[in-house]
């Protein structure tokens, strides 16, 4: 099942790269679905990339519709491996947590019928679904998995009684070993799952997210037609995330309060989520409910990234932010809390925006404050965003998928 690429996310020509010399390698990369998500679209422009190159890609989901159905690239396979038992009204209602978890047995049939050269995975609870399938499958499948988040912040972001998720860190531990090669998002997060997961660290490699993708530069160029980016309007402060609690939007908008009182200044946040209308009830009790908008979700972030006067991340943690480096590739100064993980990594320090606690507002006010004052450096900004590119990231992955080819004897 092939489905229609959008620009956004499969922008450039198909032309196919069949480089003289190199194996052109059959490759299943697995994700939970299509819903919007930092994971799923990497994936996407990822699966697209290696087919460029000229390599077969099957992308794997657990479910077949959601909002990025049409972004799949043409030149990539998409298959649904829904079982029909999973459609009934009570399982329709799991949680993508339990869907991947539950994948084992159609992976399993997956990897029989069509034996790809790689399988690669991403995401925790995906990533133990890959094991468990290519168990059950025993074809001897090279296997990759990709960990894209805090380890240890997913174990405690839950709603168990006892805070903590009782059984995840005990299967990273007892299951992700099995892989043959693992693949982590940052440093930050190779280190914790080291940790967590009683993991040698030389064995986890890491592999930035393929941020910068070729057509970004020409979206950013694109219009915005919104009346707070007319000439001569207050500056506009930017955010862009789910509105949910480990983006810490509270945190943003207290620090905007208190840049606000000093002088005009709006607040835009790009997303959607539950907890849009507690930030609303923040924003009236602080006053600035007026100079507040959320838009909803934006196919387009990086026209008011190149717009806005300050990019805010207010995280409480993150596994490599892309969209603090995409603010930079559009030339918009940054400030970060400096959460695990991602932005010291990604601003070297402070070297390329203020880093400040996380949950800390008045800090945050004051790296804003700095930053609307500071001439403007794009070009510095966009320098640095640019090592986090799609080439470099297809040519490192491309580097561990041969290397667990190769290894497996095949």
């Amino acid at each position: 099942m092939n489905m229609q690429s959008t620009e956004s996310l499969s922008p450039a020509p198909i032309v196919i790269d069949q480089s003289a010399g190199q194996k052109k390698l059959h490759l299943a990369l697995f994700i939970s679905g299509l819903a919007v998500g930092g994971v799923e679209r990497t994936m996407l422009a990822l699966a697209h990339a290696l087919a460029q190159r000229g390599h077969r890609v099957d992308l794997l989901v657990t479910k077949g519709q959601g909002f990025f159905e049409d972004a799949v690239s043409p030149l990539v396979r998409l298959i649904d491996l829904e079982p029909r038992w999973m459609r009934a009204p009570l399982i329709g209602g799991w949680s993508k947590r339990k869907r991947s978890l539950a994948s084992a047995p159609a992976v399993a049939s997956y990897l029989r019928s069509n034996r790809p050269d790689v399988l690669m995975a991403a995401s925790h609870y995906v990533n133990l679904g890959a094991i468990w399938g290519r168990r059950l499958a025993a074809t001897g499948t090279p296997l990759v998995i990709r960990q894209c988040t805090h380890l240890s912040h997913a174990l405690t972001n839950t709603s168990w009684p006892t805070g903590r998720r009782p059984f995840l860190g005990w299967m990273v531990r007892r299951y992700f070993p099995e892989a043959d090669a693992i693949v982590a998002v940052s440093n930050g997060v190779a280190d914790d799952l080291a940790v967590v997961g009683s993991l040698p660290r030389q064995s986890i490699r890491t592999i930035y997210n393929p941020v910068v993708t070729p057509d970004l530069q020409a979206r950013a160029s694109a219009p915005v037609n919104h009346p707070w980016f007319a000439p001569g309007a207050p500056p506009v402060i930017l955010g862009v995330g789910r509105l949910a609690a480990q983006k810490d939007f509270p945190t943003l908008i207290r620090a905007f309060a208190k840049v606000h009182a000093l002088r005009p200044v709006r607040l835009m946040i790009l997303g959607e989520g539950k907890k849009r209308r507690e930030l609303e009830q923040l924003a009236e009790s602080l006053g600035v409910l007026q100079d507040l908008a959320l838009p909803g979700f934006e196919e387009n972030p990086f026209a008011y990234m190149a717009h806005a006067s300050v990019f805010a991340l207010s995280s409480l943690y993150e596994g490599l932010p892309g969209v603090l480096i995409q603010a930079m590739a559009c030339g918009c100064p940054v400030v970060s809390t400096d959460c695990p993980s991602g932005p010291m990594e990604i601003l070297q320090n402070g070297l390329y925006g203020p880093l400040v606690p996380v949950g800390n507002d008045a800090e945050l006010a004051i790296a804003i404050q700095t930053q609307l004052d500071a001439p403007r450096q794009p070009e510095r900004l966009k320098a640095r965003a640019s090592e986090f590119s799609m080439d470099r990231a297809v040519d490192q992955h491309l580097e561990v998928l041969f290397q667990a080819f190769s290894g497996s004897g095949v």
